[in-house]
């Protein structure tokens, strides 16, 4: 058999190991995997860097299938290139406890490099991705020792370069000169309702060669030669990001419905799956067949994959007898272990009635961190002025030539991709899908930071995050109507109720400078699941923690600040609050002491790590029997009723605010001392 008889053998096993898991299941995509396939097949047999018996090789190439759609071709390509994923699992697809789930799941399938289905995520997740193989290429690398030289490949739709997201983060690739990112634009001119003309009649070339990439065009999906010459080119080319456009069929070789949107997210139906096998010349039985040729051609290629990952192994060995301190690093980062003593230097503030604002506290924290934690990785959506979250020693990430403008990384360190301080610009979109892609790669702590009410404009990559178990922190600041001025239009009010909601996200809003230290190391320490970081605009008194309770409670999400006085009783009134109102509950309580009344105050920083605490803690802090309870946040309600109950009370934001300074905006919407205790005395029976 020839070798373009054995590609061809092997792009029709990929081809139908899809088609036919989607039939087994009766719900999918067949007709990505139809079109796509010889793409996927030449990038996966000739140039692709993997070893699948350690899916996590630090230097492997990522492919990420930004068109999770067409996640049966992804699972028909892992079980032929050698993966833990037998084809019992293709055959359990989309099925309850399978790991070939209806789009690709990071966590669940070995080999799966991103959660994808969300369009255009996939794109900004191989941009941070990309960002994290040029971080550490540029930080570890030495002379004769190249530990990290792995591309990102993405395959994308249509609907992936239509999306926004997608549309942001190329043109950050671009602009970062990212030229180890070569996307295949799988061109077939079909989504799932109709043709592109109908909707999408732009050039897509001339757009990503004004954002600074590489384009190449080929004009027939099968042609396998024309696909390799244009990787190989893309290749060659280091300056530059790549985007290969590959005209295809959707659902090609299919009698009745290839190039249809029929057959985007429908099955073929049992006799358009036999006309299509036989319009081929593949057997319509047995189902999920390999043949013993293609077979043996896909093991070839795997021990050659195989290999290259042990000669890389020896190349670490060999860098580690010469570097060891760094290898220890490496392995260190790796492993997401975290160094000895990391926390010991993190600041211990002061009692202050001024105090300051979180943001200001969480800045303080993270310089300390970044002095013990390389891995900490990040920037925000052209806000470091106001977030406080760039890296003042830690340098920009930036291609070496970039001139410099007056931008703040000159001053910490100049411009190199080893610099810790990415500067996203107002992309929020593709800031979360790149922050994302650095946690997908390893490695790295990364974060992103930008006001909360723009949080909506992440809302995607942060589901995902979470989706995906990533260790990914969003940093946001500005969080209610205290920033005042600005007005309804950037004072947050919603987005804290929407942002719990997400299953898995840890979202804390610190009460004061030393609860924000503790966040900041919950957040450092939690490898499983993303972490929302909610910080103050305005000044907030740091407490005396003399007088009120170690703000370490925060690690179990809500703490007895302030008990009631007299040691003995259940409180009248218990008083729950976050963020910048716990301060304002204090000074109510003191108010409610003054008249007999014996309050007692909660700081309730995150009612997830609140809601995972034992029955009898819970009970602890806020006693059944004590129906009088009082709830102050400056944001909208929804959600606190399950702490307050029936009997209780909401002093909280459920209409958009307004301009004026941020003291009179908190005061005419009821968040003072003297409103709280109002409200307080109204509930206490």
């Amino acid at each position: 058999m020839t070798k373009e008889e054995l590609d061809q053998l092997c792009i029709n096993t990929i081809r139908f190991l899809a088609v036919d898991a989607v039939e087994e299941a009766h719900s999918g995509h067949p007709g990505l995997p139809l079109g796509a396939a010889p793409m996927a097949y030449v990038l996966w047999s000739r140039f692709l860097r993997y070893d699948p018996r350690d899916p996590g090789w630090w230097d492997r190439d990522r492919f990420v299938l930004s068109a999770g759609h067409g996640s049966a071709l992804l699972y028909a390509l892992l079980h032929a290139f050698g993966y833990d994923l037998p084809l019992d699992e293709l055959r359990r697809f989309r099925q309850w406890g399978s790991r070939t789930p209806g789009h690709p799941e990071s966590h669940l399938t070995p080999g799966v490099e991103a959660s994808t289905g969300p369009l255009g995520q996939g794109i900004a997740n191989a941009v941070g991705m990309a960002m994290a193989e040029a971080h550490l290429a540029a930080r570890y690398n030495r002379p004769g020792h190249e530990i990290f030289q792995h591309r990102t490949y993405v395959l994308a739709s249509d609907g992936d370069v239509m999306e926004g997201v997608g549309a942001e983060a190329a043109s950050l690739a671009g602009h970062l000169r990212l030229g180890r990112l070569i996307v295949l634009y799988d061109n077939n001119h079909v989504t799932l309702s109709g043709t592109t003309p109908i909707t999408f009649t732009e050039d897509v070339a001339a757009r990503y060669r004004a954002y600074g990439w590489r384009i190449d065009h080929v004009s027939d999906g099968n042609d396998v030669g024309a696909i390799e010459a244009a990787l190989r080119g893309a290749i060659e080319d280091s300056d530059r990001p790549s985007l290969i456009i590959v005209d295809t069929v959707i659902g090609y070789g299919a009698p009745n419905k290839s190039g249809t949107f029929e057959v985007h997210g429908s099955p073929l139906g049992a006799d358009e799956t036999a006309r299509t096998k036989e319009n081929l010349g593949w057997p319509a039985k047995p189902t999920f067949f390999v043949p013993p040729y293609a077979t043996a051609h896909l093991h070839d290629m795997i021990a050659r994959a195989r290999f290259t990952a042990a000669n890389w192994s020896k190349e670490l060995t060999a860098y580690a007898r010469e570097y060891p301190d760094l290898a220890d690093e490496l392995a260190r980062r790796f492993a997401g272990q975290l160094p000895h003593h990391w926390s010991n230097a993190l600041p211990v503030f002061a009692p202050d009635g001024k105090g300051m604002a979180t943001r200001k506290a969480s800045e303080a924290v993270l310089q300390e961190l970044a002095r013990s934690l390389p891995e900490l990785v990040g920037g925000s959506g052209d806000l470091d002025p106001s977030t406080f979250t760039w890296l003042k020693k830690g340098g920009d990430f930036e291609p070496v030539d970039m001139p410099a403008n007056g931008a703040q990384g000159v001053a910490g360190g100049g411009w190199s991709y080893a610099g810790r301080n990415i500067h996203f610009g107002v992309r929020e979109h593709a800031m979360g899908g790149a922050v994302n892609g650095l946690a997908y790669h390893g490695g790295f702590i990364p974060f992103g930071a930008t006001f909360l009410v723009f949080s909506d404009y992440m809302r995607p990559a942060i589901r995902l995050a979470a989706l995906a178990h990533l260790r990914s922190i969003f940093v946001f600041t500005h969080d209610s109507i205290g920033l005042g001025e600005d007005g309804p239009s950037h004072q947050a009010v919603e987005q804290l109720a929407a942002l719990r909601a997400i299953p898995e996200l840890l979202v804390i809003r610190p009460g004061d400078a030393n609860e924000t230290r503790v966040a900041w190391q919950v957040a450092i320490e939690t490898h499983d699941r993303p972490t929302a970081l909610v910080l103050t605009r305005q000044a907030v008194p740091t407490l005396d923690r003399a007088r009120f309770a170690d703000p370490e409670g925060l690690r179990r999400g809500a703490y007895i600040l302030e008990r009631e006085a007299g040691g003995g009783g259940a409180p009248d009134v218990i008083l729950i609050a976050s963020g910048s109102e716990v301060s304002v509950a204090v000074a109510a309580a003191e108010k409610l002491r003054a008249s007999g009344i014996r309050p007692r105050v909660v700081s309730m920083p995150c009612w997830r790590l609140f809601e995972q605490q034992s029955a009898a803690y819970q009970d602890e802090v806020l006693p059944p029997a004590v129906t009088a309870r009082v709830a102050v946040e400056a944001g909208a309600s929804l959600g606190w009723h399950q702490f307050v109950g029936r009997d209780g009370a909401i002093v909280a934001v459920d209409r958009f605010g307004a301009s004026a300074p941020g003291e009179t905006v908190m005061r005419e919407y009821g968040f003072t001392p003297e409103h709280v205790a109002d409200t307080a005395r109204a509930v206490v029976r």
